[in-house]
């Protein structure tokens, strides 16, 4: 037998399809009695609904969509589980794109696939893109940059100050030569981490090596390499500490820091970013700065949904990190110069 549909129902309960529509759809017109008749009838057919129909009606999907260029690691996955959790709560299913194609983002978006977007992409969407999506009243809450519009609106970390701050922390320790460990240069929080790092270095007027800023991409193995690499070819003029970009890329420092024979922290500082689940139990535990990933996840589909159903407007929210000192971290014992 084929796939039930309206028409099965309604001859087999003896009614009309309009009648049937009804009571699926909880329309108050009908009496309780055929109401409850065709409701029996639809679930003793296992009759699924086709939503197509209803859904171009509403102009309305009931799916949020996540476009991302990727979610592996544990920032992804806690924030993503977050995402998914608060659209279960609120009504509403969770789409993720992981693409690199800009123009696939943007038909997904245009097409309306989806009732509303969250962006966290390394390509980035450009102003032009931003005014077409505006134009045609896209609602979005974007991840990775400052936006604020009618219908769009962004939750972000303010990584330029985490990044100044830990910055003086590393200072405080009696610190001068203190490396930083970049993500992806196109990534807001990678810049704006960066940004702050260099603001503190001037503030305290301390030397601005070149040499001294590598690139981990924000994993594990790439750090690893390029720290490993760098102890080679500059093991006269290491650093009292390394500042990275995440946690990851901390802990791929530690592990090549401990492969060419030095002590964390007797030796070296490292600190890192976001505080992933592993940080507090790595050896020595890691120093970071606790980011609150699972509400960054839960506050961009509040506003995303807000805005939606038009009960407010873009908006820039920024959330703040906090330092947690651990075992990775120490004042400077002997220090070199």
């Amino acid at each position: 037998m084929g796939k039930i549909t309206i028409k099965d129902v309604a001859r087999e309960a003896g009614v009309s399809i309009s009648t049937v529509s009804n009571a699926l759809n909880d329309v108050d017109v009908l009496n309780p009695e055929t109401k409850l008749h065709v409701l029996q009838v639809a679930q003793r057919l296992n009759y699924v609904p086709n939503l197509n129909g209803k859904l171009l009606k509403s102009g309305k999907t009931q799916m949020l969509g996540f476009f991302t260029t990727s979610v592996s690691g544990p920032y992804f996955y806690k924030l993503v589980e977050s995402m998914a959790r608060e659209c279960d709560h609120m009504g509403y299913g969770l789409n993720v794109f992981v693409t690199k194609d800009k123009q696939v983002i943007m038909n997904n978006i245009m097409g309306r696939r989806v009732d509303g977007v969250i962006i966290y992409e390394e390509f980035k969407i450009d102003d032009n893109d931003i005014a077409i999506m505006e134009k045609d009243r896209i609602k979005a809450v974007f991840l990775d940059r400052e936006i604020q519009r009618e219908t769009m609106g962004s939750v972000i970390f303010d990584s330029f100050v985490a990044g100044y701050e830990t910055t003086k922390y590393l200072i405080s320790l009696g610190h001068k030569k203190i490396a930083y460990i970049s993500g992806v240069d196109t990534m807001f929080d990678s810049v704006q981490r960066k940004e702050g790092y260099l603001a503190a270095l001037r503030e305290y007027q301390l030397p601005v090596k070149e040499e001294y800023i590598l690139q981990g991409f924000f994993e594990e193995e790439a750090t690893y390499n390029v720290v490993k690499s760098f102890i080679r070819s500059s093991s006269d003029i290491l650093p009292d500490a390394f500042l990275a970009g995440n946690d990851v890329s901390a802990i791929g420092c530690m592990q090549a820091l401990k492969a060419h024979g030095y002590d964390v922290p007797n030796d070296i500082s490292v600190v890192g970013f976001d505080d992933i689940d592993i940080a507090q139990y790595f050896s020595p535990p890691l120093t970071t700065v606790r980011n609150q990933i699972a509400r960054q996840g839960i506050l961009a589909i509040d506003h995303l949904v807000r805005l939606i159903k038009k009960k407010e407007q873009g908006s820039i929210q920024k959330l703040h990190g906090e330092l947690v000192v651990r075992g990775s971290s120490q004042v400077k014992l002997n220090r070199r110069e």
